[in-house]
């Protein structure tokens, strides 16, 4: 099987079973998703999603968010991993957010980039998700599921990872295969035990049932 026919396999696979895929992070709005995203990093979407309501209640604006000190942001994210660092890039971020571009979320990854704690993962994330750019964020599980489903070949770290994707995902469902691979991962093709016998892909996998 050459690599293109399994990239035709696998994302025909993913397209006929999983259409509605769609990020987990619960937001009404660019802000908050950004938000959400900055607090997910080394952690999960379902814890980041039980404490997000309260903080955005608290503070529902960039502005407001910016006003608020370290300690007060802490009190609502204390339970996420790392959560002096976010609460400090939170804040910073918010500072900018206002200060440079007027309180509105910029769509491109290079201006994204220019916020305290964003990295290209997230702005990949942010651009793909809101803007349906064709952005391709790599996260551990995507990184991992890649390189076994056979989509990579001897990738060393995540943009590698990336370049190899785009260069065969059609730019249209670039936002569309962020979610197929990474709640492929999360769910059945577990880093520890994947569930071979249940995943839809595994005849087109290069390394099916060698796991278990």
């Amino acid at each position: 099987m050459t690599t293109k026919q399994r990239y035709d396999h696998v994302l025909g696979w993913f397209a006929a079973n999983a259409a509605s895929a769609e990020s987990e992070l619960h937001f009404d709005n660019a802000y908050q998703l950004l938000v959400a995203v900055m607090l997910s990093a080394q952690c999960t979407d379902k814890r980041v999603n039980q404490m997000t309501p309260a903080l955005f209640n608290a503070y529902p604006t960039p502005q407001e968010l910016a006003k608020a000190s370290t300690e007060e942001i802490l009190k609502y994210i204390h339970s996420v991993s790392y959560p002096n660092a976010k609460a400090r890039h939170l804040k910073a971020t918010a500072e900018r957010l206002t200060e440079v571009y007027q309180g509105v979320v910029p769509d491109t990854i290079e201006q994204l980039q220019t916020l305290p704690g964003v990295g290209r993962k997230t702005a990949n994330v942010i651009c793909a998700v809101l803007w349906q750019q064709p952005t391709m964020a790599v996260d551990t599980h995507i990184f991992r599921v890649s390189e076994r489903i056979g989509l990579t070949t001897n990738s060393k770290n995540p943009l590698q990872t990336e370049k190899q994707l785009v260069r065969y995902i059609p730019a249209s469902l670039i936002p569309k295969a962020h979610h197929w691979l990474l709640l492929h991962g999360r769910y059945i093709c577990t880093a520890r035990k994947p569930k071979c016998p249940q995943c839809g892909i595994a005849e087109y996998c290069r390394t099916a049932y060698q796991h278990n």
